[in-house]
């Protein structure tokens, strides 16, 4: 008898097994693995390369793109070329595949820490059980000015660009944050000349939990049109002068829009240029690049703590 019930047990207990193993096969099958994650492309290292060009951007359209937290959506825009105006898209990851490109009414998003918000400028939409709610306002105080990008921290503290094209004395643009405190959002404080030293200062990366911020703009010490910059933040809580992320990043052509994968490990931007039309107007011209993360975070940390005060921020 104690025999027979092992037997039924063993039977059971691999049954079990077995049943755990077809969905884990299938859990695994739904999500992408590293080489599919990214489109099968091959891992950059310290020199950026191009990301996906004939999926993404096969007449050089490309503006700017994400992935979804869980790496099964990306997002992009597309504008010129082929398309008269910008263009949002959506490619998914399903049975173990990439599907192919669809037009999507979601217009950058940017995912909150539990994916179940997303944010665009001043406003932001919740998932719901039949997929997003409509554009809801932030409220204060986002709600009085026009906003490009915007990031968030694993605590809430929001950074975010502010754009004033009526004022001509206006650096034309900042970047500014406001803190979450018992459920409310402070008045906005302005970062300081450290950050806000060009012109066409926009789209923050705040890292979750704010050691590093990056962000676009044109200054004097760039490399022609708009270049990637970033601060680290000190052991005081400071934040360390801005610094150009360099000529492996930066080029003569416009880099911005950047952003860090969701496990910290790739850098993605865009790199472009302004073509002229025949009536004097300009088109965009560009592509989306990633480049090692970790190893570029390192190098420039280095850089950036031995240029100021070492004794200091070391």
């Amino acid at each position: 008898m104690k025999k027979t019930y092992f037997i039924l047990i063993l039977v059971f207990t691999l049954f079990l097994n077995g049943c755990n193993t077809k969905n884990q096969k299938a859990n695994d099958k739904d999500s992408p693995t590293m080489e599919t994650a990214y489109f099968g492309e091959k891992p950059p290292g310290l020199i950026p390369v191009e990301f996906a060009p004939a999926i993404l951007s096969p007449e050089g359209s490309f503006e700017g793109g994400n992935h979804s937290p869980d790496m099964k959506k990306y997002y992009f825009t597309r504008n010129n070329g082929s398309y008269e105006k910008r263009t949002f898209f959506v490619i998914q990851y399903e049975n173990g595949r990439w599907g192919n490109e669809s037009e999507t009414e979601l217009k950058w998003p940017r995912f909150s820490k539990g994916s179940d918000t997303i944010y665009r400028g001043n406003k932001y939409r919740e998932r719901t059980d039949t997929g997003w709610s409509e554009l809801k306002s932030l409220g204060a105080p986002f709600t009085d000015m026009h906003i490009m990008g915007i990031s968030f921290s694993d605590n809430g503290t929001s950074y975010f660009d502010q754009i004033n094209f009526e004022d001509e004395n206006d650096t034309i643009g900042a970047i500014s944050y406001s803190r979450l405190i018992d459920g409310k959002y402070e008045p906005r404080q302005k970062l300081g000349k450290h950050v806000n030293t060009g012109t066409w200062i926009a789209h923050p990366q705040i890292a979750p939990d704010e050691s590093y911020l990056i962000w676009d703009m044109h200054a004097e010490d760039g490399y022609g049109q708009a270049d990637m910059y970033i601060t680290f933040r000190a052991k005081d809580g400071s934040w360390l002068p801005a610094m150009n992320m360099g000529d492996k990043i930066n080029t003569a052509n416009q880099e911005s829009g950047g952003g860090v994968t969701v496990d910290g490990k790739y850098f993605f931007f865009s790199r472009g240029d302004w073509k002229p039309k025949e009536d004097g107007s300009t088109y965009w011209v560009g592509k989306p690049y990633w480049v090692d993360f970790i190893q570029l975070k390192k190098e420039l940390r280095e850089k950036i703590i031995n240029k100021s005060l070492p004794n200091t921020y070391k």
